[in-house]
């Protein structure tokens, strides 16, 4: 009777501690420079615009992240390649290239990132009007998981990014809504993420035309 009691509580012990290690851990918030903070420092932080949300469901973790990114690559030739063959299209190198970025269906765009169908065809419009004015060029519409995209189907013309090369260079998390970068003929960049208006996708075209 001793040894049977004996393995009960020893059965339940294993059984508690191994719920505690499968349970849900505590959230870990961090700043923009990945320096972990507590919770109401977080939430100070968040509202400065130039910061973005970033979360990580599967490590629990919470981090803050610069809404804007310049930068420059030094294989614009391989991109521009790149993007060709992907969109089966001959972009012009000379001329700013615009990538509009959906990676995937998140609580923000639950609805696909738009709210209709007319309301997709005047985005899409006054978007490439927008930058035919600026530059002479045409977006390139990329995704990574088509997930919520189907409802564009006629109107937003998406292409998958091969292998998520795209993502690798500019996109290195799951941003909510739509992420753009512009690049320059030089490799030059601009980059934004998450939630954006028109302007700002022309005002950096303007500043990568130069």
């Amino acid at each position: 009777m001793k040894k049977v009691l004996l393995t009960f509580i020893i059965g339940i012990l294993i059984f508690s501690c191994s719920a505690t290690k499968t349970g849900k851990e505590k959230t870990r918030y961090f700043d923009e420079n990945n320096v972990e903070i507590s919770k109401s420092e977080f939430n100070k932080s968040r509202t400065n615009r130039n910061l973005i949300r970033i979360q990580n469901d599967s490590l629990n973790t919470i981090t803050l992240t610069k809404r804007e990114v310049r930068g420059k690559i030094n294989n614009k030739k391989e991109l521009d390649d790149l993007l060709n063959r992907a969109t089966n299209t001959n972009l012009d190198s000379t001329k700013p290239t615009v990538i509009i970025y959906y990676m995937g269906k998140d609580p923000y765009n639950s609805g696909g990132g738009f709210v209709d169908k007319q309301w997709m065809q005047n985005w899409k419009n006054d978007l490439e009007n927008g930058l035919n004015q600026i530059a002479g060029v045409k977006p390139f519409y990329l995704y990574k998981d088509y997930n919520g995209l189907k409802k564009h189907e006629g109107i937003i013309p998406w292409n998958k990014d091969p292998e998520n090369q795209i993502a690798e260079l500019f996109f290195k998390h799951k941003y909510p809504w739509l992420s753009f970068v512009v690049i320059s003929k030089n490799g030059d960049y601009i980059s934004r993420f998450g939630e954006f208006t028109l302007d700002y996708v022309w005002e950096a075209t303007q500043i990568m035309n130069k």
